[in-house]
């Protein structure tokens, strides 16, 4: 029946019969007016990739510090060291954290900070060797792709090095953020101090390799054009035929509040919802032959939005993201528990599960 509705659209009608789909499908997506149709062809190739299935994991946010030696226009978090509420968490505060984060029933601990100028690599490994001598059985998911290659830079190590010892004091698998959007021409206007997107997506490469799976997110909403989302995604679609290391992606919606592209007037308003759902359901169509999981962000959407975006080819809630401080920075910060992220699965009539980092089926409701 789908088949026979979408006959206005080369691009769908090659998503529903299972093609990859090339840049300039996605194109023609991202100008495609029919945001229905749209989401019923993503809801397909979800079910038929997933099925009904929704997970979402017990993870614990830990951010060890909020110093940063870049600037990014569309950051509320950083600061560069001299205010009041900057901070550096100790070895005895992360491990207090930790033991909070147990308390609370959190399977993983979701670490990134800023990009600190003058920690040492090895405070990376103390806090990593903390975590696992108190708590071996916790998953340690730490360090986006752009600190890593930070961190090589400042002490003078390769990005392979960095790895190895951090995978070798307990590092698991790494987070997908500091990826933005890779294309040269929108990164240089969001992003201040960063590494480039090619040196995202060649740490990342290197991290699978070594075996340490990533998550991958792309941040939409704020004054990117329809090249830019197709771009990014093609990008992480041809890492992913290489490595198979991403475990999903995660669609980040820009949120607007306290960052210099609001104080700039570069963007005066957040992506409307229509926007929002489009972009999941693309996210869907571009990457359903390589990666089975798009993850709803409900901290940046909103509960009810997101359990339409999990009708629009999402399939995955992120988690329970106990102390989340980065979307906090722009006013959204919040949380969940385990049962009221399977509540907002089962209000919409789909299956909750929860899950670990590796999307290994923990718990069903």
């Amino acid at each position: 029946m789908l088949e026979k509705l979408v006959k206005d659209s080369k691009a769908l009608e090659k998503a529903i019969a299972g093609e990859e789909l090339s840049y300039d499908d996605g194109m023609e997506l991202m100008s495609y007016d029919n945001l229905y149709m749209l989401g019923a062809a993503a809801d397909l190739v979800r079910q038929n990739r997933v099925g009904n299935k929704v997970t979402f994991v017990a993870s614990y946010y830990l951010n060890y510090t909020n110093v940063c030696a870049a600037s990014c226009q569309m950051c509320a978090f950083y600061r560069k060291g001299n205010e009041s509420d900057a901070y550096t968490l100790s070895a005895k505060d992360i491990a207090s954290r930790i033991a909070i984060a147990k308390e609370m029933g959190a399977t993983e601990v979701h670490i990134v900070g800023g990009f600190h100028p003058e920690l040492p690599i090895e405070y990376y490994e103390e806090m990593f060797r903390t975590i696992k001598s108190a708590h071996p059985e916790m998953h340690i998911k730490a360090l986006t792709a752009a600190e890593v290659f930070f961190i090589g830079r400042l002490t003078k190590n390769s990005v392979k090095e960095v790895l190895t010892r951090f995978k070798a004091a307990g590092l698991d698998t790494m987070p997908g953020g500091g990826a933005e959007l890779f294309h040269p021409d929108i990164r240089n206007q969001i992003v201040r101090g960063k590494c480039s997107g090619q040196e995202w997506l060649d740490t990342i490469e290197q991290a699978h390799n070594l075996g340490i799976k990533s998550n991958a997110t792309m941040l939409f909403g704020h004054i990117e054009k329809p090249e830019h989302i197709v771009d990014h995604l093609v990008k992480l679609r041809e890492v992913q035929k290489r490595t198979k290391g991403f475990l999903t992606l995660i669609p980040l919606k820009f949120s607007l509040d306290n960052t210099e592209l609001e104080k700039k007037g570069l963007v005066t308003a957040e992506s409307p919802s229509t926007y929002d759902l489009k972009i999941t359901a693309i996210s869907r169509l571009m990457l359903a032959n390589q990666l089975d999981n798009i993850s709803v962000y409900w901290v940046a959407l909103g509960k009810k939005l997101a359990q339409v975006a999990l009708t629009y080819g999402g399939n995955d809630l992120v988690g329970t993201a106990f102390s989340e401080e980065i979307y906090k920075a722009t006013g959204k910060g919040t949380h969940s528990s385990v049962l009221e992220l399977a509540n907002m699965v089962k209000e919409i009539g789909r299956e909750p599960a929860q899950r670990d980092t590796y999307f290994n089926i923990l718990k069903m409701f």
